[in-house]
């Protein structure tokens, strides 16, 4: 499975990581390594580039994870998307950015929340108490069976249930 993760979303949804954003950055691409080392998933993590990155997309190889500078004048939202319509589906991304989801879930990707995937990471410290399928909300979609997820619903949670460790 490839995992496409929107660098400084996933960032901003990890509560109380201070410092400079290199070592920020260095931390998470860490965190990740791990968590590809356990689950065997194709990590690819892109940080935006467009204020001040070079004129071409940068990519470099980091503990075995893929990261992706986007290139001047272009922002991650959009190396993102390409990339996972490269990959089709059975993609999982990593963002909260509503059109970033939107766009990748029409190439049959799964998109799952930053703070989804934050809490999945926190995992890998050994800090895991209660049930894994306590923190998903499915959708209000009142059509069908009352009792049954919704398609999209069943699918995000399959995906989840596949990322946790």
């Amino acid at each position: 499975m490839d995992l496409i993760i929107d660098g400084y979303n996933l960032l901003g949804a990890e509560q109380g990581l201070h410092g400079a954003l290199e070592h920020k950055r260095n931390w998470l691409v860490q965190q990740l390594s791990q968590y590809q080392t356990r689950k065997q998933f194709n990590v690819i993590v892109v940080f935006d580039g467009w204020r001040s990155g070079s004129a071409k997309e940068a990519s470099e190889k980091q503990a075995g994870v893929a990261v992706v500078y986007s290139r001047l004048g272009e922002k991650a939202d959009q190396v993102i998307v390409r990339i996972a319509r490269e990959k089709g589906s059975g993609t999982v991304v990593v963002s909260s950015d509503r059109e970033i989801r939107s766009a990748v879930e029409r190439f049959g990707a799964v998109a799952i929340y930053a703070a989804e995937f934050n809490q999945i990471l926190r995992r890998l410290d050994g800090n895991h108490f209660g049930d894994e399928d306590d923190d998903f909300e499915p959708s209000s979609d009142k059509r069908g069976n009352p009792n049954r997820l919704s398609k999209v619903d069943r699918r995000h949670l399959d995906k989840l249930r596949k990322l946790r460790l």
